[in-house]
């Protein structure tokens, strides 16, 4: 089963995103900052993290992500950066942070999901 990490300090955009993935047959891991975020994927290699941008705390998301695509332990992690910032500069700020897709909210979740298997897709 593979494992996806939900990193966002709304926690009912998390339930949205955890009902969603659980049929998918995922095993979900949930955080609530960037952080805790940053602590779960080193321990659990999370095949996929949905992560938000914008978090309270000590870093944000741009952060999480430039920190997990430069630990060499993540490497098979794919980013999807979720987040209500669609600016074009924000966009690329996301990519140049290493984010692997870049989905503004609000998003369907179809779009979502069409997001997920094109990155699974493209890993194998």
């Amino acid at each position: 089963m593979k494992k996806i990490l939900i990193v966002d300090d709304h926690a009912d955009i998390r339930k949205l995103l955890r009902m969603t993935m659980e049929f998918v047959a995922y095993e979900i891991f949930e955080a609530a900052d960037g952080q805790a975020g940053l602590n779960l994927a080193e321990e659990l290699h999370p095949d996929l993290v949905l992560l938000d941008v914008m978090m309270p705390g000590g870093i944000d998301g741009l952060e999480v992500c430039r920190r997990i695509k430069a630990n060499a332990q993540l490497a098979r992690s794919k980013v999807i950066l979720l987040t209500a910032r669609g600016q074009s500069e924000d966009r690329a700020a996301g990519f140049e942070a290493g984010a692997d897709e870049y989905l503004v909210k609000p998003f369907s979740l179809l779009q979502l999901i069409e997001t997920i298997n094109k990155l699974e897709e493209a890993s194998s």
